[in-house]
């Protein structure tokens, strides 16, 4: 019901900024955050609409957002806004991240970053630096939610997020004193850092939209004063991206540059001095989150993350111990990375290569298949359980390839917390079957045609696979001779 009320508001609200009535209103994926996203448009308009229960958070994004639209900084422009029915729409900025952009684009066979993604990070970096620096201009920073500042407390949250979220979830044994004596030694040095600017918050590259070329940063309404090397910190060790400790410098240098251009009193000597510390502030709040969301809530790109985010942890902690020692964050982090799920695919790589993974869809009218491996061993899954989204005209012609379809599962079924149990089950094998040197391992997924859920899933497990564990997948999709024609598929 609330879905239903939520796109009769945004339909008016649309209705009375442009003067012309929606012809589509369609639900965006579900993010992170507990906001509802739609796209709505006309032959003439576009727009996103977003509802959120939270008061408070909406009117951070609100002011903010019309403080940074004065100033023309590179964010979406505020459209309207109905405070209290708590929707608003913003300007569409299309569907591709920078983070979509960094996972697709092909990698050279010399190992190089590919230069165009470089360049689109050091647009993104200036982008960055006029929001904090531009946008910190006059702003009032009492709109800023939950606190004003990112001071001691903000600090020491992020420090019990980890601590609760992450170790405890967990069961990890640690000294509660010595973490939280850590805890305040850290904190403690970072708070000697320049702190004057607008702070983002969560700068990562999923939180920044590219269009026509052009970076734009959303979702800032968790931002507030702080330092300038904490959004660096998110953005170049962001732990799905993975960029190469080269690039991170490189951009680092980049950063520094641009910002003492921009400001005559900068000096990159102190910006460094605290940079690491903030980077290992935000790998465990990053952790902290990925406990929440991914082992509590079960959203799969969290988990994922988890190894990636440890070894950056791991790699602060070394990094900073000369003149910052953390002991007991660090046996902490150990103890985790001691269990084999957790490690880095890259620390698995040579046992991971002889093991191939056979990953098929298949369709329960023609029976379920029949695995040839030596040992016969895999899983068989029945997504018929999950909304159909075959059942629509919409999707008569597309496949679980297609992002309409993905979108659909995302949003009109419980596809996530489904795929994360099929993620347990199978990443058990997984890890077994590296410790045994076994070869081969099979999973099918089954739908009715054969054609949407099962495709999907298979997708979803695939890629799961190859960022967790770096092992060989080979995906076939058995009934795509027979899908149901359109005009070909988006995404392959």
């Amino acid at each position: 019901m609330q879905s239903n009320h939520t796109e009769q508001q945004l339909t008016y609200l649309f209705t009375q900024w442009c003067g012309q009535n929606p012809t589509h209103i369609a639900p965006l994926p579900a993010s992170a955050s507990y906001r509802q996203y739609f796209r709505l448009q006309n032959a003439n308009y576009t727009a996103i609409g977003a509802y959120n229960y939270q008061e408070k958070d909406n009117a951070a994004f609100i002011n903010l957002t019309r403080h940074f639209n004065s100033l023309h900084l590179p964010v979406p422009k505020l459209y309207a806004a109905d405070e209290p029915n708590k929707v608003y729409l913003q300007e569409d900025l299309g569907d591709l991240t920078l983070f979509d952009l960094l996972k697709t684009t092909p990698k050279p066979e010399n190992g190089q970053f590919p230069p165009m993604l470089l360049h689109t990070y050091q647009h993104t970096l200036k982008a960055l630096l006029q929001l904090q620096i531009t946008g910190s201009q006059n702003l009032n920073f009492r709109w800023c939610h939950p606190r004003a500042a990112f001071d001691k407390q903000s600090m020491m949250w992020d420090c019990s997020y980890f601590k609760y979220n992450f170790l405890k979830f967990l069961k990890i044994d640690f000294d509660e004193q010595a973490l939280e004596d850590d805890f305040n030694r850290l904190t403690n040095y970072l708070l000697a850092a320049e702190s004057r600017y607008f702070m983002h918050r969560d700068c990562q590259a999923r939180n920044i939209m590219l269009k026509d070329g052009k970076p734009y940063l959303i979702d800032y309404q968790g931002g507030r004063r702080g330092a300038l090397q904490y959004d660096l910190a998110s953005l170049l060790y962001q732990a799905q991206a993975n960029l190469p400790d080269a690039i991170r410098l490189e951009l680092l240098h980049e950063y520094m540059e641009q910002a003492a251009n921009m400001l005559p009193h900068f000096n990159q000597q102190q910006f460094t001095d605290h940079y690491y510390g903030f980077v290992l502030l935000r790998c465990l709040q990053l952790l902290g989150a990925y406990g929440f969301r991914g082992l509590h809530e079960r959203k799969l790109h969290f988990i994922q993350s988890i190894p990636f985010a440890l070894h950056n942890t791991l790699a602060m902690l070394q990094k900073t111990d000369a003149y910052l020692p953390l002991p007991a964050i660090q046996h902490a982090i150990e103890t985790v990375m001691q269990q084999p799920k957790w490690l880095p695919a890259n620390l698995q790589q040579n046992a991971q290569a002889a093991l191939t993974v056979s990953i098929q869809s298949f369709s329960y009218r023609n029976g379920t298949p029949k695995f040839n491996t030596e040992h016969g061993g895999g899983f068989v899954f029945d997504c018929r359980a999950l909304h159909n989204p075959g059942r629509y005209a919409d999707y008569r012609f597309l496949s679980g390839l297609d992002k309409p379809v993905a979108d659909f599962l995302k949003t009109q079924s419980n596809v996530e917390e489904w795929l994360s149990h099929v993620f347990e089950l199978v990443d058990a094998s997984i890890e077994n079957y590296l410790k045994r040197n076994f070869s081969e391992l099979h999973v099918a997924f089954g739908c009715t045609g054969g054609q949407h859920r099962s495709v999907y899933c298979a997708q979803q497990l695939a890629a799961h696979l190859q960022s967790k564990y770096g092992v060989k997948v080979l995906v076939t999709h058995t009934q795509q001779e027979n899908w149901v024609k359109g005009n070909g598929s988006e995404l392959h």
